[in-house]
């Protein structure tokens, strides 16, 4: 006879795992929120867990660390890649522009549009402000670079989420 409680456990597990490594790998896509849908699934799993009466203090211990770790997840996209925009000299206008550019093309587009344009974008508005494709350049490689940081820190981010929560699942 089989044991549809567990059964259900075990496919609850399964299924909030699944969700956090889609969020994980949705990272690569700049406007996907990754760290969201991590923090989303272990949302999900907390009231499906807390409903059934298996929330220990541990267990929600381990939720609210993981909804803190995830707080701080959805700063650091804008820090990093700003920060690094900023060190090149590039005006908060500038860096807003091309933003929205990447966003509006990514909506028409594919999300990973946002990879080519937001960068391209950067440049140009740099280009037309400047008038030096050196300083231009400088400007697009900083949110080039500022986005490759950003996603390993969000990865990071990701992992120790996940990682968190399979101790609260799985021990």
């Amino acid at each position: 006879m089989v044991d549809w409680s567990l059964f259900g456990e075990f496919m609850l597990q399964w299924l909030t795992l699944t969700f956090m490594l889609v969020g994980l790998l949705g990272l690569m896509i700049p406007i996907f929120p990754g760290i969201a849908v991590i923090w989303l699934a272990a949302f999900v799993y907390m009231l499906v867990s807390a409903f059934a009466g298996t929330m220990t203090g541990w267990d929600w211990f381990l939720f609210v660390l993981i909804t803190i770790i995830g707080f701080i997840g959805g700063f650091v996209d804008n820090i990093i890649i700003t920060a690094k925009l900023r060190e090149t000299g590039t005006p908060w206008r500038s860096i807003g522009i091309g933003l929205v550019i990447g966003l509006i093309a990514s909506c028409f587009f594919t999300p990973f549009a946002a990879l080519v344009i937001t960068p391209l974008a950067l440049y140009g508005v740099e280009y037309l402000r400047l008038r030096n494709a050196k300083s231009a350049f400088d400007s697009a490689r900083g949110w080039l670079i500022g986005f490759g940081w950003t996603f390993l820190a969000l990865f990071a981010i990701g992992l120790v989420m996940i990682g968190l929560w399979m101790l609260w699942a799985w021990l």
